[in-house]
C-alpha cells in the first residue's frame, strides 16, 4: 500500500462482517449492511494545536476500531477499498 495519511488521519480496512445471523439465517450481500467496524493500516503523524504542538494520535496500526457507517472517504487502492477518516470520527478501539 502506498498511501500515508496526513496530520489526524488515518487509514483503516473494514472486517468482515457475518453472513449468517445467531440463529443460522444467512444474509445476502444485497441486504447486508456495511460493517462498522475495521482495521488500522496507516495513521498520521498527528494534530497541531493552536500554539503549533504536534499531539500524535491514540491510535496505532493493528488496533481494531469502531466508527460510524456514514463516517470517511471511502477509496480504493490496489483493489482493497479502504477508508480514510480522522482520528475524531472513530468511537472506540476494541479491546482484544
Amino acid at each position: 500500500m502506498n498511501l500515508r495519511p496526513l496530520h489526524d488521519r488515518v487509514i483503516i480496512k473494514r472486517l468482515d462482517q457475518e453472513s449468517k445471523t445467531a440463529s443460522g439465517i444467512i444474509i445476502p450481500d444485497a441486504a447486508a449492511e456495511k460493517p462498522d467496524q475495521g482495521e488500522i493500516l496507516a495513521v498520521g503523524p498527528g494534530k497541531r494545536d493552536e500554539a503549533g504542538k504536534l499531539n500524535p494520535l491514540d491510535v496505532k496500526v493493528g488496533d481494531r476500531v469502531l466508527f460510524g457507517k456514514y463516517a470517511g472517504q471511502t477509496v480504493k487502492v490496489d483493489g482493497d477499498e479502504l477508508i480514510v477518516m480522522r482520528e475524531d470520527d472513530i468511537m472506540a478501539v476494541v479491546q482484544k
